[in-house]
């Protein structure tokens, strides 16, 4: 799931980040322009960990459950 450049990009290069994996608490993101990997918070993008953290669990059940 890539996430809006408007509400977050790399903190290294200022690249597109696309969210790859989530945790009960972090959520983590990969550069998609120099290819830096790390953790940030479920609220990291100023959505009170409602938007990108929910709708990127949401994904993973909803592929989850198209794969049985």
């Amino acid at each position: 799931m890539r996430v809006n450049p408007r509400d977050g990009c790399c903190r290294s290069c200022n690249g597109q980040l696309e969210i790859v994996d989530a945790l009960d608490d972090a959520l983590t993101v990969r550069c998609e322009s120099c290819g830096e990997i790390y953790d940030v918070e479920t609220d990291a993008f100023h959505d009170g960990g409602m938007t990108y953290y929910v709708d990127f669990l949401a994904e993973q059940m909803k592929c989850r459950d198209d794969s049985t």
